[in-house]
């Protein structure tokens, strides 16, 4: 089993010019994230405009980006929603081709109680033999996993991190502190980053990992030597691209970003849509301020 490192991108999905998900497109950014600092890669995530994909087009390109950066990379795969039965189902599919990971988010709409999250993410966990890395992001679900139940399924074996995304700073700090050794954190939103890691925190699953992701893994790299003070100043640096790849829905900036780059990803799915000229009037400045580090 591919380590699942520190820095995880959340891999945009490229569509072609009907809408059909590009497979060739989805390998080649694969291959250009691994080469620009990427340690891995979450398929079928929020980024990678899951909720607007088929079942069958999810497991395709979980296949297709595994075998493109074999043991080069780990690859997680986005296999849950509020359906619980299709969760477990697409989980136990994820396994059959080769992934290294899933990603358990917790269920938007339904509003489950802790308990309920508990029970979901235990039976997932164990319909396979894959590492689970938790997914809180409230922002999305309108539903908080507390530290409380992060921590106690934290005691399941086979679930060994979270993507920790409240932007609770108290909670995340609660959640690294009463951590059984193994279970790490992975900061959920770029900008917090420097402070998850700064108290203890493992990594990122990062949306601006798909055009800086060298930049990125660099600051990791300053905290981990203890050199927070060059860290700090990297954060800062970077700190208006983090805001500006969400000025609108994530992934509407990062895929017109991507593009513009001179990767050639597509348009969104419907319903989101390519953001209009007052946003890009505006990021393009931002955008244009830094280096790009994927390859094109």
């Amino acid at each position: 089993m591919v380590e699942i490192g520190r820095l995880l991108t959340a891999m945009i999905t490229p569509f072609g010019k009907g809408g059909e998900v590009d497979y060739k497109q989805a390998r080649k950014l694969a291959r250009g994230l691994i080469d620009s600092g990427s340690d891995g890669l979450v398929i079928g995530g929020t980024t990678g405009e899951s909720p607007s994909m088929s079942t069958e087009e999810k497991i395709r390109l979980f296949a297709e980006v595994k075998e493109e950066v074999g043991n080069e990379a780990s690859v997680i795969a986005g296999t849950t929603d509020n359906h619980h039965r299709g969760s477990l189902d697409l989980s136990i599919e994820a396994e059959k081709v080769g992934v290294d990971g899933l990603l358990l988010t917790v269920p938007a709409y339904n509003k489950p109680p802790q308990e309920g999250l508990y029970q979901h993410f235990k039976a997932i966990s164990e319909a396979t033999s894959l590492p689970g890395l938790l997914y809180n992001v409230p922002t999305r679900t309108s539903l908080n996993m507390t530290a409380e139940t992060t921590l106690r399924l934290a005691e399941i074996d086979s679930i060994i991190g979270v993507k920790e995304a409240s932007s609770d700073p108290v909670q995340i700090a609660q959640i690294v502190d009463g951590a059984p050794d193994g279970f790490k954190v992975w900061s959920g939103n770029d900008d917090e980053t420097f402070s998850v890691m700064c108290v203890g925190g493992f990594g990122i699953v990062s949306v601006a990992g798909n055009i800086i992701g060298d930049q990125i893994k660099a600051m990791m790299g300053m905290i981990l030597e203890g050199d927070i003070e060059r860290a700090a100043q990297e954060h800062l640096r970077m700190l208006p691209i983090f805001k500006a790849l969400f000025w609108v829905t994530n992934p509407i900036p990062i895929k017109y970003a991507v593009n513009r780059a001179g990767f050639e990803a597509g348009s969104p799915r419907l319903p989101m849509v390519e953001p209009d000229d007052a946003f890009k009037a505006k990021f393009d400045p931002i955008m244009d301020s830094y280096n790009i580090d994927l390859p094109v």
